[in-house]
């Protein structure tokens, strides 16, 4: 899981986000005290990776074909793209908990965690393509282009040097947003957690870089 944590500079965050921060300190103390046993096995956290982004291709599959049985297709698929998301979880909590984390892993599980969840909303918005669904469409579309944008802002910014870490738009919300969603489908309501989820997403981007902005210029008067 490459969304959530914290690095670089300090600066000031709001209060939500300081809660945030702290549930999720507290979400990876908890999993990776849970993944003790499991980092004493062969299980890598690589494999963890290969078989997260795996369930949730196999999940978008499903949902891209949910015409032919629309409440199984739906709800099989949301559940192996929960089930494949939680092991994207689980494979950072084993990698600190058996020190078996390497540089080309985490980067493998970021790659693969932004398939998983493009090619979830792809078929989400293949369906709302048959439903001649175009302003849910455009919502998808608006979706992943933020999802993407969410992770890129963060790791542009860790890569200066600074952090880029705020916002409710990361991972973890994200799948819940996109799960809520298959979970309402039979009954027509997935279209409003995709309104919410870009809504959400683009939302974020823009507070993260107005954070960067203002660490910048913490950093400029600094030196001055």
């Amino acid at each position: 899981m490459t969304d959530d944590g914290s690095g670089g500079e300090p600066a000031r965050v709001s209060q939500l986000d300081r809660v945030k921060q702290e549930y999720t300190q507290s979400a990876r103390e908890i999993l990776a005290r849970s993944m003790r046993g499991v980092a004493k096995t062969k299980l890598t956290p690589d494999m963890l990776t290969l078989v997260g982004v795996t369930l949730c291709l196999a999940g978008a599959l499903l949902v891209g074909f949910e015409a032919r049985n629309e409440r199984l297709f739906f709800w099989l698929g949301g559940a192996l793209f929960i089930v494949g998301s939680v092991a994207d979880i689980l494979d950072g909590a084993l990698a600190r908990a058996a020190s078996k984390g390497t540089v080309f892993g985490a980067f493998l599980d970021a790659t693969f965690d932004r398939l998983g969840e493009a090619a979830m909303l792809a078929a989400i918005g293949l369906v709302f393509m048959r439903d001649s669904n175009e302003v849910a469409l455009v919502a998808t579309f608006a979706a992943v282009t933020g999802s993407f944008l969410v992770s890129y802002t963060r790791a542009k910014a860790e890569s200066l040097g600074l952090r880029g870490d705020v916002g409710f738009g990361s991972r973890v919300e994200r799948v819940v947003l996109i799960s809520v969603g298959l979970g309402l489908a039979p009954w027509g309501l997935l279209q409003w957690p995709i309104y919410l989820l870009a809504a959400m997403t683009w939302l974020t981007v823009l507070q993260r870089m107005l954070f960067v902005r203002r660490q910048l210029r913490e950093l400029a008067e600094q030196a001055s």
